[in-house]
């Protein structure tokens, strides 16, 4: 292997010296990395030490996506860790296909094996592709450490010219970002979004095609069903589903839970003046165009038109929006909000907007400069029927 090859990164870390390394520098605080290396490289190679180093930064970082357990054994590229699925999402994917009757997937694109571990946890056998020979490495090494090998096959290769005839699915999470950031064009995708969805089509019992969150409606072909999912209120991706008997259906799935919004095709809500109640949908309901079937659930209207918050004279519990008790209404007036919060001993105020051009830090600076009450409110940027709009309140809790 040529001293250059770029699987020599990750190869060092895999021996012996370099695994006992790596269990040494576990929790190295980054301000002690640089006393920590001097001290280390009396004994090891300079090479293996800054790479040991630097795998631990990124299973520190890691641990958000992974979890602690996990991310202490797994191997990380810095795309692999910025890119890879959260493991709650790949989980919920991973049991949607196993719900399907998949045993095997053809997993390509595979990164550092992210959805391939969750899928194989699922029971489900897994050729896992990619074509870069470090991003591979790492996956074959993470399959090892969390004892799934038995159940993942890695293969480095183009995508384009792998076989998935022997599987019955196919996932598929083409590179979404290039030399200038974030790709938004799906054809701009590596490999573009046609040839993903070719590939799915061909897959026996269904596939899922992973696209960023902001894909425009239009672009989803008419014999998928369309998912966005969100974890912990923070929309994480969309999926294209081949062979669920939902073509052309839409559904957004909130996490943990799993709690799912199905699309029913209903018209927009009534727009109507705001009740004593305000819900503030969660990002895959709003991405997913189904804020109707939200509002339909709580008896609720829009207090705006081109406005996604929900309004309603009952309180209703629902995952799918987070809910507002609504005390006051005024039309927006700086002024008017400051005295306010000021007669409340207002020391706490959180700024939300939607409809508005106004900036909540500086709204903040304005209306609370030296904060010091007790209370806390809620205050709501946002237009009702067109006029610019205050709506003060406080989560239901």
């Amino acid at each position: 292997m040529a001293h250059n090859d770029p699987v020599n990164d990750l190869a060092p870390l895999l021996t012996p010296e370099g695994r006992a390394l790596l269990d040494e520098v576990r929790d190295t605080d980054p301000a002690h990395e640089l006393a920590v290396a001097t001290r280390l490289r009396r004994e090891h190679p300079a090479a293996l030490v800054s790479a040991a180093l630097g795998q631990a930064r990124l299973r520190q970082r890691a641990v958000a996506k992974f979890g602690e357990r996990d991310a202490a054994r797994m191997f990380f590229t810095p795309n692999g860790v910025e890119q890879s699925t959260r493991a709650s999402v790949a989980a919920y994917r991973a049991e949607r296909f196993r719900e399907l009757g998949v045993t095997s997937v053809a997993d390509l694109c595979c990164g550092i094996g992210g959805d391939a571990i969750a899928l194989a946890r699922a029971g489900i056998r897994v050729l896992a592709v990619d074509r870069d020979p470090l991003t591979a490495a790492a996956a074959r090494a993470n399959a090892d450490a969390l004892g799934l090998a038995g159940l993942i096959e890695v293969r480095e290769a183009d995508v384009t010219e792998v076989d998935t005839a022997g599987y019955d699915a196919v996932f598929a999470d083409p590179a979404r970002r290039g030399g200038r950031g974030r790709i938004f064009d799906p054809e701009a995708y590596s490999p573009p979004l046609s040839w993903a969805v070719g590939a799915a089509r061909t897959a026996p019992r269904g596939a899922a095609l992973k696209v960023a969150p902001g894909i425009p409606h239009e672009a989803v072909p008419g014999d998928a069903e369309a998912e966005w999912i969100s974890d912990g209120g923070d929309v994480k991706e969309a999926v294209l589903w081949f062979g669920t008997g939902r073509e052309g259906g839409v559904r957004a799935t909130l996490l943990p839970g799993p709690h799912t919004l199905l699309s029913r095709g209903l018209p927009d809500p009534a727009v109507r003046p705001p009740g004593r109640y305000l819900y503030e949908p969660d990002g895959a309901v709003i991405r997913s165009h189904l804020v109707a079937e939200a509002a339909a659930a709580l008896d609720g209207g829009l207090i705006d038109a081109t406005i996604a918050y929900v309004t309603a004279d009952e309180y209703r519990p629902t995952p799918f929006a987070t809910a507002y008790e609504i005390t006051d209404r005024l039309s927006f007036h700086v002024k008017k909000l400051k005295a306010l919060l000021r007669e409340r001993g207002v020391g706490t105020l959180t700024v939300k907007k939607r409809g508005s051009a106004v900036e909540p830090e500086e709204l903040r600076r304005k209306v609370l400069p030296r904060p010091n009450g007790s209370a806390s409110v809620t205050v709501f940027l946002t237009r009702v029927a067109g006029a610019p709009t205050m709506l003060l309140g406080h989560p239901v809790r």
